[in-house]
C-alpha cells in the first residue's frame, strides 16, 4: 500500500456556501408555504426541497477538515483507502470519508504521546486528552521513544542492563495505518527486539577473541567503548524491521548501560583488580629501567665496581624501593656489604 496525496477543496469557501443554502432554504420554506397558501403547485416542491437540506445538509459539514502543521488525515471512502490529506489549512473532502488511524490512543512512553504504566489515573487522563487533541490525525513530527531499561545477555553470557532512546517519524502514512495492525505498538516490539540481537554480540568491556563485526576476526569492540558503533547497528537494525510500516528511524542513542545488579558488585571487583594489575606491570617495568639505568651509570663513570652478588643486592634494594607502597626508610651502613 503506496500513500496517495488528496488534495481537498478550499474549506472556507464550502463553509460559507453551506451555510448560504441554509439561509436560503429558510426563506425558500416560508415561501413554499406561502405559495401553497396561494395555491400555487410549485410551493410543495419548495418546501420538501427545504426540509431535505435543513435536516440532511448536515451531512456536508462532515466533509469540512482541519490539518495543522506536521499532521495527517488518512481517509477511507466505504472501506476504501481514498488518500491522505497532508497539506496544512482548512479543507472540504467528500463527507462519506473515514479517518482511519489504530494507533490513535496507544500510549508508547514518550511525550503526550506515553503511557509508563505507573499510574492508571494518569494514564486515563492523558488518552483523554489526546482524544481530545489528537482525534484519528496521524502526527508526523519526529517523536522520541524512550525504551525501558531491558535486561540481556552479552556475548559472554553476563546480565547487561540498557536503555535506549529512539528518534523516529511517520513518512508514509498509508503503510503506517494499513500494513501494520498498529505502528506505535510495533515500532515499540521492534525496538526490544532489535536492542536484544544487537547486544549480544558484543561484550560488556572489551574481551579477547571476540568478533563483533562479522568479519571472523577479532576485535576490540564493547558495549561500553563502542557506544556510537552500537548504537548506530540498533538504528539500522530497527529501520529494517518497521521499513513496512512506513517508519523513518533518525537516532538511537544509549541512555543507560550497566551490569545487572546481581553482578554489578563482582564486576566492580574485577575492574579493580585488573587497575591493580595494569598499575604494577607499569610499576615494574618502570622500575626495571630505572635499575637498569642506575647500573649503566655507575659502570660507565666507574663511580664504584660491583661483583655480581653486590650487584643483585642492588636491584633487590631499588626493586623494594621503587616498587613498594610504602616510603623507604634509608640505612646508614658505615663499613662494608660483608
Amino acid at each position: 500500500m503506496q500513500e496517495k496525496k488528496l488534495k481537498g477543496a478550499p474549506g472556507l469557501i464550502c463553509l460559507i456556501l453551506f451555510i448560504s443554502l441554509y439561509i436560503i432554504s429558510i426563506f425558500t420554506l416560508i415561501s413554499g408555504f406561502m405559495a401553497i397558501d396561494r395555491g400555487q403547485s410549485h410551493g410543495v416542491v419548495l418546501v420538501i426541497g427545504s426540509f431535505l437540506w435543513i435536516f440532511l445538509g448536515f451531512i456536508f459539514f462532515l466533509g469540512l477538515k482541519v490539518i495543522r502543521p506536521q499532521e495527517a488525515l488518512v481517509l477511507t471512502i466505504f472501506g476504501k483507502y481514498s488518500g491522505t490529506l497532508k497539506d496544512e489549512g482548512f479543507f472540504f473532502v467528500n463527507p462519506f470519508s473515514v479517518a482511519v488511524n489504530p494507533a490513535a490512543n496507544t500510549r508508547l512512553g514518550q511525550s503526550l504521546d506515553v503511557d509508563d504504566g505507573s499510574s492508571r489515573k494518569l494514564s486515563l487522563k492523558t488518552s483523554s486528552q489526546a482524544e481530545t487533541t489528537g482525534g484519528k490525525k496521524i502526527s508526523l513530527k519526529v517523536m522520541t521513544l524512550n525504551n525501558a531499561k531491558q535486561k540481556v545477555n552479552d556475548v559472554l553470557g553476563n546480565p547487561v542492563e540498557i536503555g535506549v532512546a529512539v528518534m523516529w517519524r511517520v513518512t508514509d502514512t498509508a503503510k503506517a495505518v494499513f500494513n501494520v495492525d498498529n505502528y506505535k505498538e510495533y515500532l515499540s516490539l521492534q525496538c526490544d527486539a532489535a536492542i536484544r540481537d544487537i547486544v549480544r554480540i558484543y561484550p560488556y568491556d572489551v574481551a579477547p577473541n571476540i568478533d563483533t563485526t562479522g568479519d571472523g576476526k577479532a576485535d576490540e569492540g564493547s558495549l561500553r567503548g563502542s557506544s556510537a558503533v552500537v548504537a548506530e547497528r540498533i538504528r539500522q537494525a530497527i529501520q529494517d524491521r518497521v521499513e513496512l510500516a512506513g517508519i523513518e528511524i533518525i537516532e538511537a542513542r544509549i541512555t543507560y548501560l550497566a551490569y545487572a545488579t546481581e553482578i554489578a558488585s563482582v564486576m566492580l571487583q574485577r575492574q579493580q583488580a585488573s587497575a591493580i594489575i595494569d598499575a604494577r606491570a607499569m610499576i615494574v617495568e618502570g622500575a626495571v629501567s630505572m635499575v637498569e639505568m642506575a647500573l649503566d651509570k655507575l659502570s660507565h663513570k666507574e663511580i664504584v665496581e660491583l661483583d655480581e652478588e653486590r650487584k643483585a643486592a642492588m636491584v633487590s634494594n631499588l626493586l623494594v624501593i621503587l616498587c613498594g607502597n610504602r616510603d623507604a626508610q634509608p640505612v646508614v651502613n658505615s663499613g662494608t656489604l660483608y
